[in-house]
């Protein structure tokens, strides 16, 4: 894991690891980190940013 999205996981907003992305994104993969495994079906972009994810389904792993 990248020390990037590891900052963004964990909540830790440094300046110079978040500072560059919007919020919109920071969120987007905030969500992905949380969700750990799953599918996103549709996610709507504008203007360049993350705006809604229509379907989100979580895949549940029952064997190690």
């Amino acid at each position: 894991m990248t020390p990037k999205l590891r900052a963004v996981e964990s909540g830790v907003q440094e300046p110079h690891v978040c500072g560059s992305l919007h919020p919109a994104w920071v969120e987007f993969i905030r969500f992905c980190g949380q969700m750990r495994h799953g599918e996103i079906d549709q996610l709507k972009i504008q203007d360049g940013l993350p705006m809604l994810a229509e379907t989100v389904r979580q895949k549940v792993k029952f064997s190690k």
